[in-house]
């Protein structure tokens, strides 16, 4: 992995496997206890408790419709392992001081509100135990598919504060905070054809982004003359570059 963003990777839980010691830990019965912020349908949480690389893990999600299809359906992994969703943002955690040794913010930090990011940032130090990590994986503005993204939801701001804000917090004279590590990768992203990008991309559940008639031509225009480019088989396929940032909270 590296900064030019070559490196594809599939499944994020590889880049989090390689930089931490979950393997090691959950195989000396030292599985850790996790955080997710912002979990969407908590994917990875999914996967980490179902390869035992985790003992619990207890998943935030503020939009309150994704939050009900994650209770809709629950997930225990053979250990007896539970995966707890919680309706609540980053910005106001409602757990225990130092419970976490893992906290994970996967594609979500540049969701929180600009005036809540430092708060957000806050609360992660205060649950994760002296010494846990926090995993902050973030999508790079550039790229194909970000040229067409930004024509209805242009993050360059926010993408840019969130990067902006994990700086401050390592900077400060008395930070909670250490840089461990940082990498890079692309991530692949795939749409059959037009009408599922529109449904996957266009109309989320957490926002409106009042796209009109023209605004949906000409984003479909520029789909399509991205989808033209490509073999006909096999859908539209796009990279995500990511940036990962791996802190430790200072004991």
């Amino acid at each position: 992995m590296n900064a030019t963003h070559t490196s594809l990777v599939s499944n994020e839980l590889d880049v989090l496997a390689a930089m931490l010691p979950l393997q090691h830990l959950a195989q000396h019965k030292a599985a850790v206890n996790v955080i997710e912020l912002g979990c969407g349908s908590a994917r990875l949480s999914r996967e980490l408790l179902e390869l035992g690389l985790a003992r619990s893990v207890t998943a935030l999600e503020v939009d309150a419709r994704q939050h009900a299809q994650n209770v809709a359906n629950p997930h225990t992994n053979l250990l007896g392992y539970v995966l707890t969703f919680l309706l609540a943002g980053a910005a106001a955690v409602p757990c225990g001081d130092a419970s976490f040794d893992l906290a994970m913010m996967l594609k979500s930090l540049h969701h929180v509100p600009l005036h809540e990011m430092g708060r957000a940032l806050n609360e992660v130090a205060r649950v994760l135990k002296p010494g846990g990590w926090f995993y902050v994986s973030e999508p790079v503005y550039e790229g194909p598919l970000n040229d067409i993204v930004k024509l209805f939801n242009d993050e360059g701001m926010v993408r840019m504060s969130a990067q902006l804000v994990l700086d401050e917090a390592l900077d400060q004279h008395d930070s909670r905070w250490k840089a461990l590590q940082e990498e890079h990768f692309d991530m692949p992203v795939r749409y059959a054809d037009w009408a599922d990008f529109e449904k996957r991309m266009l109309y989320p559940t957490f926002a409106d982004h009042q796209i009109d008639d023209a605004k949906l031509a000409t984003i479909r225009a520029a789909f399509e003359q991205y989808a033209a480019r490509q073999p006909t088989a096999g859908g539209v396929r796009f990279t995500r570059p990511m940036h990962v940032r791996l802190l430790q909270k200072v004991a």
